[in-house]
């Protein structure tokens, strides 16, 4: 009974950690006008940490590759920015943001999430 309860406390602390505290350590630098391919799979999105510059356009290309429906969106909500990514087919998103700042990028309930980094 202690291991079931050891073992089922473990499991939520690696919950907590993949859905609410993980951050992408390495980052895929943009230059301006450069297309970022980001694969969905797997629950992820990668690379799920780009970096851009302020007040030069960057086209971020998202290719589903994962069934789950959470899959099916990626919203920037501090960029107003919402998308239908369809299964198997490539989505393009022209940004330009404008003020420096980290601007996350997730699905409908948050469980894949990025970064935008923009450096001034």
């Amino acid at each position: 009974m202690l291991l079931v309860n050891i073992a089922g406390l473990l499991l939520i602390g690696l919950i907590i950690w993949w859905f609410w505290l993980y951050r992408p350590v390495t980052a895929v630098a943009a230059a301006p006008g450069q297309i970022i391919d980001i694969q969905v799979k797997d629950g992820i999105y990668e690379p799920a940490r780009i970096e851009a510059v302020a007040g030069k356009g960057i086209s971020l290309k998202f290719i589903r590759q994962d069934e789950s429906a959470c899959a099916g969106q990626v919203i920037f909500p501090e960029l107003g920015v919402q998308k239908e990514l369809p299964l198997g087919k490539p989505v393009v998103i022209r940004l330009v943001p404008e003020s420096p700042g980290t601007f996350t990028f997730q699905c409908q309930m948050g469980m894949y999430r990025g970064e935008l980094h923009v450096k001034p």
